[in-house]
């Protein structure tokens, strides 16, 4: 544990993730959000330096994670013109852990090898409680030797995870599984909001989908929300656009038709259209059943 570590990004999922290794005894010695408050409250609660500039977050640390919001956030922290993580970042590691197009963090590897450094993905496919708890399930991808270099630290974030491959091929994995979790997400909402239409109890419809082929693992976390249109923000539909939207730029790319996809894509837009994006997911239910959002 002689690695020291720093977070750029500090919402829920980062903090939960730097207060994770600090438990394993792990120093946290830099944290850095846009979000000062945040940034700061964290910084005392761990004993960390609170940074106002990424350049001094590379010098304070071994191994840098990165949890930011979008590519253009991705960008801006690696590429910035007056101040970027890769100012004296040679021999240092950034894992780089939210869900972005692969061609962001195909970028920000080669930026870091011209650097003297190291890029790693680590996509996540966990909750707030899971990175808290060292239960996140991971997909990495980048050079082999550099996990493994970090392999014992990953280990004691993760419940589990799987090595995919060079570059971009982590976050490939992550847009399909968001895709195919958010379309299953509005195939629900759909399902639950026909069954109240017609008039049944959706307990019922609930427990006979568990039973059937339409059960899933959406049904589980969402469907009693989307019944009781209880919504507090696990996984935003902000993001659910924004990474079935990846998903719908890489099929763009090879030229495939995703009907099912194009649609979700379109539910979770106009959520964000009707000032609904920082609801959960489950909201998407708020389209479906009638009476409530047209």
């Amino acid at each position: 544990m002689s690695q020291t570590v720093a977070f750029v990004g500090v919402g829920r999922m980062g903090a939960n993730m730097a207060r994770r290794l600090k438990d394993c005894g792990y120093a946290v010695t830099a944290v850095y959000d846009v979000n000062r408050e945040a940034a700061s409250a964290l910084a005392a609660e761990l004993g960390a330096k609170d940074c106002t500039t990424l350049a001094d977050v590379t010098a304070a640390a071994d191994v840098i994670f990165t949890v930011v919001t979008n590519d253009a956030a991705m960008r801006s922290i690696f590429f910035g013109a007056e101040d970027n993580l890769f100012t004296g970042a040679a021999g240092k590691i950034f894992i780089n852990c939210a869900t972005l197009s692969p061609a962001i963090h195909r970028e920000v590897y080669d930026a870091a090898n011209k650097a003297g450094a190291h890029s790693l993905e680590a996509c996540m496919a966990s909750s707030i409680s899971h990175a808290r708890e060292g239960k996140l399930y991971l997909m990495l991808a980048g050079d082999q030797a550099i996990y493994d270099k970090v392999s014992a630290m990953i280990e004691q974030m993760s419940v589990n995870r799987r090595f995919i491959g060079g570059p971009g091929r982590a976050a490939e994995v992550k847009a399909l599984v968001n895709m195919v979790m958010n379309i299953n997400t509005a195939g629900l909402a759909e399902g639950l909001g026909l069954a109240a239409a017609l008039g049944h109890d959706l307990g019922m419809i609930r427990e006979v989908f568990s039973q059937t082929g339409a059960n899933s693992r959406v049904l589980e976390t969402d469907g009693g929300d989307m019944v009781a249109r209880e919504h507090d923000c696990w996984f935003s539909a902000d993001h659910a656009a924004k990474d079935s939207g990846i998903a719908a730029g890489l099929a763009t790319e090879v030229g495939l038709n995703l009907p099912l996809n194009s649609a979700t894509v379109a539910q979770y837009e106009k959520m964000v259209t009707l000032g609904l994006g920082g609801l959960d997911k489950s909201g998407i239910a708020e389209l479906t059943f009638k009476g409530r959002h047209a």
